[in-house]
């Protein structure tokens, strides 16, 4: 993953004096400059950064402006801060602000090196996987209950977003200067990704409301919309798409085929007998997620996993069968828990 360092600071000779001796190490970073905090602001909206360095005393918007809008909007950057007075008194007051390391001017170019790289390392730590599905891995930190922040770098654009968890709960995302549970929906739409792993997190309060399992499935339903909508758009003069046979309703799907496999039989009694049951279509837009479920039970040495039970509030109560085709059978708000329960003993029978 490519990482930016970006320096911020008035003094023109100093910040080419900088970047041009940080060239030594382009293998690891590249780096960016602004002459203040304003056009710092610009650049962080404008590129993934990993790390901040930045003067204080600074025009237009100075360093400690600077401190307080990184700590609100890019809490998980760290900051290393420059600085001609490094008093025990100042350097409290700056490390209160927000920053993560100070160093005092004058200073060795290559001395601040050290202290980009070994803060970069910080992020390393956690490991980097290039080829990794975004919601098999959630899945495990919320198994595991990991505290950690994941940096997700969608492969198709480049664009990075970031996601904070504590104790497996999704605390914060944040893509740029975006924060919130709409961008979490972006972040876990995206479908090739590299990740980022570093085991902190810096939120302390969860800023993003309900439980990680159904914020996975509200994400995966906006996508299968979003892919949806594109297939069906037609550009005006193209042909009409031949249309395909609508799926059964529910009322057909209680009268057995001409033929019907013992799968079948088993969906007709049981939505008979059940008016609190419906039937869902599933999709090969479904087979991603129905994969992950499947392999969260060898994940934990526990093999195959033959149903999966998913809650996600009034009309939203899902079970997954393991079969060929998927099985998906959708819950009422009123329907009695003792039939869901006895409906995934009997299935495994």
């Amino acid at each position: 993953m490519n990482r930016n360092v970006l320096i911020v600071d008035d003094d023109r000779i100093l910040r080419r004096l900088i970047q041009k001796k940080f060239e030594i190490h382009a293998e690891h970073f590249s780096t960016l400059v602004a002459e203040n905090g304003a056009a710092a602001v610009t650049v962080l909206k404008e590129n993934p950064v990993s790390l901040v360095v930045t003067d204080l005393q600074m025009p237009e918007m100075d360093g400690f402006a600077l401190l307080a809008y990184l700590s609100a909007k890019y809490p998980d950057i760290p900051v290393i801060v420059l600085t001609a007075f490094a008093t025990p008194q100042s350097q409290k007051k700056v490390l209160e602000r927000g920053a993560s390391g100070l160093m005092e001017k004058p200073f060795v170019v290559e001395d601040l090196a050290k202290k980009v790289l070994d803060a970069l390392a910080k992020e390393r730590e956690g490991g980097t996987l290039q080829s990794v599905s975004l919601e098999m891995y959630i899945q495990l930190v919320e198994m595991e209950q990991k505290t950690c922040t994941l940096r997700v770098v969608n492969k198709a654009n480049n664009q990075t977003g970031v996601l904070f968890f504590s104790q497996g709960r999704l605390m914060d995302a944040r893509i740029s200067d975006l924060h919130g549970l709409e961008v979490a929906y972006e972040i876990l739409g995206w479908s090739q990704v590299s990740l980022s792993i570093e085991d902190t997190c810096v939120i302390g309060e969860k800023l993003i409301p309900g439980e990680l399992q159904a914020i996975l499935f509200d994400a995966m339903r906006q996508k299968d919309e979003a892919d949806a909508s594109a297939e069906d758009f037609v550009e005006p003069g193209a042909p009409a798409a031949e249309t395909t046979s609508p799926l059964p309703k529910a009322s057909q799907m209680t009268t057995a085929p001409q033929h019907p496999s013992n799968m079948e039989n088993r969906i007709a009694a049981i939505v008979a007998n059940e008016p609190c049951i419906k039937p869902m279509a599933v999709d090969g837009n479904w087979e991603p997620f129905i994969d992950n479920i499947r392999n969260i039970g060898n994940a934990v040495d526990a093999g195959d996993l033959k149903s999966c039970y998913l809650n996600f509030g009034d009309n939203r109560r899902v079970v997954f069968i393991e079969d060929t085709p998927p099985v998906a059978l959708r819950f009422s708000e009123e329907c009695p828990k003792d039939v869901i329960r006895r409906l995934l003993y009997d299935w495994r029978q």
